[in-house]
């Protein structure tokens, strides 16, 4: 008996749309749509989707009074409950830890990020992580935390090189009660302490030389890649603690005068 177009159609598989696809292909689900998780988050989203949107910005300090003064007719009470679910979410602490600068209610930066807020909300997430972990079945534990652990490694290092300081000033401008996080750093600072150094080394070597990039990285037999990444470390470094020693002394002359 044969079937009708229709009824054939019913029961032909439905192919997957691209998400869909993508989604199977590497064995997660689609990504949820975002949705603020509160009232007045959802309406300072519409009106400032570059700082409340899915990836939010770092907001300047004093943001509160400079909303009230944009919305006059907003409650006070529940703008402070908004915003204080908005600074302590995984995406606002992802924006903080990778020293993103803090920007005004019209999106634009206004000041550097500190090390230490950056310090403080990566060291946020990696306890979350480890909550996670712990949540987790007990045979999904030791991968998960072992993750936790190198993610956190990892963080720190670029942390470090993030913020243009001496990896052992980092360390002294940063604080910590965490003995693993402490430890960690500790391991992080040594290693980043060898490589500027190394870079450095290398820097000075390669001006001494008056060879090209490519004639250089022969003689120390390095990949011309390896090298021009070496010196580009070590220049960056060098021109950030110039920026910084130049801040330094603004500021000193500004409290002399």
């Amino acid at each position: 008996m044969s079937q009708s177009p229709a009824t054939s159609d019913r029961r032909k598989p439905r192919k997957p749309n691209a998400n869909q696809a993508r989604g199977a292909s590497n064995g997660r689900k689609p990504a949820a749509p975002f949705k603020p998780a509160h009232p007045v988050l959802e309406r300072l989203a519409q009106l400032h989707p570059a700082l409340f949107g899915a990836q939010p910005l770092p907001l300047k300090r004093g943001i509160f009074e400079d909303i009230t003064s944009a919305h006059p007719e907003w409650e006070v009470e529940e703008l402070k409950q908004g915003l204080a679910i908005h600074t302590r979410s995984t995406r606002y602490l992802q924006a903080v830890s990778n020293a993103r600068a803090r920007h005004d209610l019209q999106g634009q930066a206004v000041e550097p990020m500190a090390v230490e807020h950056a310090f403080h909300a990566l060291t946020e997430l990696y306890r979350r992580k480890l909550r996670h972990a712990d949540r987790a079945e007990e045979s999904q534990k030791p991968a998960l935390l072992e993750q936790a652990q190198q993610w956190l490694e990892h963080r720190l290092g670029k942390a470090i090189e993030q913020s243009g300081l001496r990896a052992a000033a980092y360390q002294e401008s940063v604080h910590t009660r965490d003995a693993t996080v402490q430890a960690t750093l500790a391991q992080v600072v040594k290693i980043a302490t060898e490589q500027q150094a190394r870079d450095e080394a290398m820097l000075h070597a390669f001006e001494a030389s008056g060879s090209s990039v490519s004639a250089f990285a022969e003689m120390y037999g390095l990949t011309v890649q390896e090298a021009g990444l070496m010196l580009a470390r070590a220049r960056l470094h060098q021109e950030r603690l110039k920026e910084q020693q130049a801040a330094a002394d603004t500021s000193s002359q500004a409290s002399a005068e």
